[in-house]
């Protein structure tokens, strides 16, 4: 957390003009008070006053309150519950997305990507080419060489990662 918002910060200090823009006028954590000390330190290490809000939870993980770094809780008005509510939806949507690319990603991973020289773009030739990793494998030295970038080296290393 702390990390997230010193990187978050420094960009809008070093970037005024682009980026985030300026700094944030409010920081709101989805967490309780051990999150809210993390933002204070990020706002710390980047010298700027920003106020800091947690998030109090009712028992449906819906927020019922704002709370400061003294832990005093702030009562929220039906209107800011709402706008509230539609941040964190969509910080979670964001957060969901995201995972979600990261899985699929790791689903299309293959021996290919392990073995050193072999790139993105040679792997996506390497699989339109061939077809497969199974092919490739089965593949001579030779036809691997016929691919562009591929010499004998890098073939013969194909060809011994893929047989183990």
């Amino acid at each position: 957390m702390e990390e997230v918002i010193e990187r978050r910060l420094r960009h809008s200090i070093d970037n005024e003009k682009s980026g985030f823009g300026k700094l944030p006028d409010l920081i709101f954590v989805d967490g309780g008070i051990t999150q809210i000390r993390a933002a204070k330190l990020a706002c710390e290490k980047c010298n700027v006053e920003i106020p800091i809000y947690g998030m109090v939870k009712n028992d449906k993980h819906r927020t019922k309150a704002l709370i400061n770094e003294e832990r005093k809780e702030i009562p929220l008005s039906e209107n800011a519950m709402n706008l509230i509510t539609r941040f964190q939806d969509t910080v979670h949507d964001t957060a969901i997305e995201y995972h979600r690319k990261l899985r699929e990603k790791e689903s299309i991973k293959s021996k290919l990507d392990d073995i050193p020289g072999i790139g993105e773009k040679k792997k996506e030739i390497l699989l339109k080419t061939f077809g497969s990793v199974e092919k490739i494998k089965e593949a001579s030295i030779e036809e691997l060489q016929k691919i562009k970038g591929i010499n004998e080296d890098l073939a013969i290393k194909i060809k011994e990662e893929l047989e183990k």
